[in-house]
Formats: C-alpha cells, sequence, structure tokens
C-alpha cells in the first residue's frame, strides 16, 4: 500500500501510527527491514516526513486484496465523481495492515469499481475520515481528478463540516472556540492529547443548541482534521463527549460510542459548481439519548 504524507515535520514511525493500526514498535521493526520505503528509498525511524512524500508499505502477510462485502450503504448524494455516505457508528472506514474486512471501503468495493486511487489500495476513494464510533456524513471520491480537488478544498477549508454532540455538563456559554494543539498521548497511544509536544495546531468552534440538566447539545465546526480532536478539545474543557469510551465518563459509556455526528456537509462541488449542502440525521441511539436527558 501506498500513503501520501500531508504534513511536515513529523517523525515518520509518528505519523505512522496515526495512520495504521500498528504499534509504534511494529512500525520501528518495518522500517529497519525494510518493509516500509519513503519515495522509494531505504528509510530510518527519524525521518521527518514532508509533504506529498510517498510511503511505501510492504508487509508481506498483509499482501492481500482488498475484498468487496455487500453492505447497505446509507447514501445521500451521488454523481459521475462522488459518493456522499452516511457512515454508522460502529463502522471502520477503511482497512489496515491486519484488518481487512468489515470496513466501509470494502461495501464500497462492493457498490462500486469506480473509486480513486490515489490513497493505495486500503483507502480507494477515501479523502477523509471520522472515527469508528463517530457517525455521519463522508465524502467519496470515485476518480483522481476529483479526489484531488476535494483534498485541497479540505485543506483550505472550503468545506464545512458541521458536528453535532451531546456532552456531559452544561455549557454556560452559547458559543465558543478552542484553540489547543493536539499530539499522541505518551502514557496510552490509543489516545490523543492536548500538549504542546510534538503537536500540531488545532481549533474547533462551537456553538450551545440546547442545555439539559446535566449535558448539553452542541454543533461543532471543524478549523482544522486532528485525529479525535473535537473529543479531544471537550474533554480539554471539562466537558467530555457523553459515552465516549476513551475520553468519557468510563462508567457511564455503553457499547454505542460517543455521541458524536457529522450531521452536515456544505460546499461548491468542484467540477459543476453547484453548491452541496446536505444534512443526515443521528442514529436512533443518539436521538433517545437526547429525547432521555429531554426528561431528566
Amino acid at each position: 500500500m501506498e500513503i501520501k504524507v500531508n504534513d511536515d515535520n513529523l517523525r515518520l514511525d509518528k505519523y505512522l501510527v496515526e495512520e495504521l493500526d500498528l504499534s509504534r514498535s511494529q512500525i520501528q521493526k518495518y522500517i529497519k527491514n525494510g518493509s516500509i520505503l519513503i519515495n522509494g528509498e531505504l528509510t530510518t525511524t527519524k525521518y521527518l516526513v514532508k509533504k506529498d512524500d510517498i510511503i511505501s508499505i510492504n508487509i508481506v502477510q498483509d499482501e492481500q486484496n482488498i475484498a468487496p462485502e455487500a453492505m447497505d450503504l446509507d447514501i445521500k448524494y451521488e454523481d459521475d465523481s462522488l459518493l456522499i455516505v452516511n457512515k454508522p457508528s460502529g463502522l471502520v472506514v477503511h482497512p489496515a495492515p491486519g484488518h481487512h474486512s468489515n470496513t466501509l471501503v470494502n461495501g464500497l468495493k462492493y457498490y462500486s469499481d469506480q473509486l480513486s486511487s490515489i490513497n493505495g489500495e486500503f483507502r480507494p476513494g477515501i479523502v477523509h475520515r471520522i472515527d469508528k464510533d463517530t457517525s455521519g456524513l463522508l465524502i467519496i471520491c470515485k476518480n483522481n481528478q476529483i479526489h484531488e480537488l476535494i483534498s485541497q478544498m479540505l485543506q483550505e477549508k472550503t468545506i464545512v463540516r458541521s458536528y453535532i454532540a451531546l456532552v456531559n455538563g452544561v455549557i454556560e456559554e452559547d458559543e465558543g472556540e478552542i484553540i489547543a494543539p493536539i499530539g499522541r498521548d505518551t502514557k496510552d497511544r490509543l489516545k490523543m492529547t492536548v500538549t504542546a509536544k510534538n503537536s500540531k495546531y488545532a481549533e474547533t468552534h462551537f456553538k450551545v443548541l440546547k442545555r439539559f440538566k446535566n449535558t448539553t447539545l452542541i454543533e461543532c465546526n471543524l478549523k482544522t482534521g486532528r485525529t479525535h480532536q473535537i473529543r479531544v478539545h471537550m474533554n480539554f474543557i471539562n466537558h467530555p463527549i457523553v459515552n465516549d469510551p476513551l475520553y468519557g465518563i468510563e462508567k457511564e459509556t455503553t457499547d454505542f460510542g460517543q455521541m458524536l455526528h457529522a450531521y452536515k456537509l456544505e460546499f461548491i462541488h468542484p467540477l459543476t459548481n453547484e453548491k452541496i449542502t446536505l444534512i443526515a440525521e443521528p442514529p436512533k441511539e443518539f436521538l433517545d439519548k437526547i429525547n432521555e436527558e429531554q426528561h431528566v
């Protein structure tokens, strides 16, 4: 598989921890034995990745085709170049070494043989991601031309992605912005955290939609796209997302996952100049929880 780098000045092993379902020690082993190359050349774990570098990953036990799988995709928009799907909570977006099935990509490959190839065989069509247990709208690219255009729009922040979240506690402010750098948690590699060390600038804007007795329903807009950004930022201001298994209140979590949903997309189609505005209703479990909070 190949990954095109979209960031600068992060160590190769740390960059790949965020991209692959592998530990840092596993990644370091593969770099040292030549299974991971930069722009076709051998490298070291300390190499600082640069934007547009091509990372080639050749792990023998994972060299297998990603099989199409029949899946009930909730398609909200489709034309000759784009698909926009409403991803359910609990579904992983794309395969990774060691995890080749039961992902959105498997379902996309069954649905269509027209998917962009820029992000390699593990991520056909994928131009951006949302977490496994976050539901909502996701743009899928059918060819490389539209992939490059949408990728540029994401970098330039001309695609508005709005989320709704139910968070613990009552937020007094009607709206606010959280500007705090996010990096890997050194004590738990599964987590991200607000930190000045090996971190990236992150900015989240929020506004209150409704206050309940013990929780608040908010809308969030991302100005950057860091891993777990909304979850980390809301935890940072002591309003973790309800039911978040990583950053929430542990005793209150269930198997459903965090109450976070990418509910709205707004952008100008780069090929047709049509204004695309899509809204997807949250899953039943999310709506049931909101209804429950209204009656507390």
